[in-house]
């Protein structure tokens, strides 16, 4: 696979595939504008050197249907304020207005095409769209590191109709701190897995037994790990069907010499709300009314004295629910433990993203990926398809 810089893009026609699929407020204002930020080194490499930029992204779920409230146009606005030129908002991503507003591009010239999903053929990968979005480009580029996962039109059957491929500079960081963190990591590795469910993160969980010294579970999902245990968490969240999963992972844990830590305190409340009578209680102590919000603060400094001897730490996945105060004080404990660390410190998952940017720590992490689904999906050990079809086009 070849990346932008390795390509000659000057004077051409440069398609780039971003992922501004950024948060709307009810104005339709940008409340967080990271992924914009993360794609422009790309953007401005592509300008300096005299391309014509076009830039293509999807924004929320329209299901195929043209709605205004998730028009690419706040996005093409503040593109506009960050690069300091103007950026033209097409009417549609393909089309002969479109094919109008391309050919007339001087290098220099930027143009957001409008939403990709308004398309029902983007998400089906229908030949013929993506067909129709190559015809806009001399060079195509994926930097769309969040939606390598899916087989779009436009990461992945487009690159059967470009001539030139590659990737930008944002997929060359996502790749890159992979790499560091879980192919060729500095030991002693840990991974702080949380969320709700084992289901959705199984995958990842067992690929990464076979590579870690340290495994820390937090969050609704270590509730099935101790329910496994043989301990009461109470009228907490458990996924029935997977307790005997659970079992088989610590089990396997074990077996590798994989030191696996589960909460030994924990924080109960009557209700998941802010306001809700809660307390704190050691793990065989949940009554059986209550319901676990958040890990303890045993838990914690149990976690942040064993992460303080990791050489590289992945973190993905929220230790409580943080968005509810006072539910916040686990995750956040963790959030700012990394944040103190020499270590390589990983982090994936948007929740996780948002954890730490709750606890002011965000610029303290090593590296935070842009990608959730993405990202869990090469903490499985699998490969992107999105990533496969650039390698095919490149070769």
């Amino acid at each position: 696979m070849r990346y932008i810089d390795e390509i000659d893009v000057s004077g051409k026609r440069l398609f780039i595939r971003v992922d501004f699929n950024v948060p709307l407020d009810e104005d339709q204002n940008i409340t967080d504008d990271n992924r914009i930020r993360a794609a422009l080194p790309t953007i401005e490499f592509a300008l300096q050197k005299g391309a014509s930029v076009i830039l293509a992204s999807h924004l929320g779920r329209p299901k195929g249907q043209r709605n205004p409230k998730f028009s690419m146009k706040p996005v093409a606005r503040r593109l506009e304020e960050l690069l300091k030129k103007d950026v033209k908002l097409a009417p549609d991503c393909i089309g002969p207005e479109v094919a109008r507003m391309v050919a007339a591009m001087k290098p220099g010239d930027v143009i957001m095409l409008e939403n990709l999903r308004f398309h029902k053929e983007e998400t089906d990968n229908e030949p013929e769209f993506a067909r129709k979005l190559a015809a806009l480009e001399d060079v195509y580029i994926n930097d769309a590191f969040a939606v390598c996962h899916r087989k779009n039109a436009s990461v992945y059957a487009i690159t059967d109709f470009v001539e030139e491929c590659g990737a930008g500079f944002l997929i060359k960081n996502e790749l890159h701190y992979y790499e560091k963190a879980l192919e060729s990591p500095r030991h002693p590795l840990g991974v702080i897995v949380g969320g709700v469910k084992i289901s959705s993160k199984l995958g990842a969980l067992q690929n990464l037994i076979q590579k870690v010294d340290k495994l820390f579970v937090g969050g609704a999902m270590a509730n099935t790990f101790l329910v496994s245990q043989g301990y009461n968490v109470g009228k907490s969240l458990v996924e029935e069907d997977m307790v005997d999963t659970a079992g088989k992972l610590i089990r396997e844990a074990e077996k590798r010499g994989v030191s696996l830590f589960l909460p030994t305190d924990v924080v109960v409340a009557r209700r998941l709300e802010t306001g809700a009578e809660c307390k704190e209680v050691d793990i065989h102590n949940v009554p059986e009314e209550w319901q676990i919000v958040d890990v303890g603060p045993g838990t914690v400094e149990k976690y942040s004295d064993e992460l303080k001897e990791c050489a590289t730490i992945i973190w993905n996945g929220p230790l409580g629910a943080f968005e509810t105060s006072p539910f916040d004080r686990g995750t956040v404990g963790i959030a700012r433990c990394l944040a103190n660390l020499d270590s390589l410190t990983v982090v994936g998952g948007g929740d996780t993203a948002a954890a730490l940017k709750h606890a002011g720590v965000e610029d303290k992490v090593s590296y935070i990926s842009t990608g959730g689904g993405a990202f869990l999906k090469l903490l499985e050990g699998k490969k992107l398809p999105a990533l496969e079809a650039l390698e095919n086009c490149s070769k």
